[in-house]
């Protein structure tokens, strides 16, 4: 048996995509939670046709997008108190100093 990734040449794996991360998954938590309201008059009809399963989807989703946007807001402040960290250590390095070089190295 021949290995699948032989034809195939090997590639540098992309930068992670960063956008508006926290209110791209607040949007999502919401959309979820909304849809599982509109569904949830339609409760008898659902469970009539053994389509109950899409009602606790929906919940579901919005439980899981709160730990997600818990998750992403913490994950936006350590990056930005990283980023601090970065700046404030990248000003207090003298323009010669190898510590300011290290760090101008690891951004470029």
């Amino acid at each position: 048996m021949s290995d699948p990734s032989a034809g195939s040449p090997q590639r540098e794996a992309p930068e992670p995509l960063e956008g508006p991360v926290v209110g791209t998954i607040t949007g999502g938590t919401i959309l979820w939670f909304v849809l599982f309201l509109v569904q949830l008059p339609f409760y008898g009809w659902f469970d009539e046709h053994g389509h109950l399963w899409w009602l606790w989807t929906c919940l579901a989703g919005a439980g899981l997008g709160l730990i997600g946007i818990w998750y992403v807001r913490k994950r936006d402040a350590a990056l930005k108190r990283h980023a601090a960290r970065q700046a404030a250590g990248a000003g207090d390095a003298a323009p010669g100093d190898a510590a300011g070089t290290s760090v101008q190295d690891d951004q470029g």
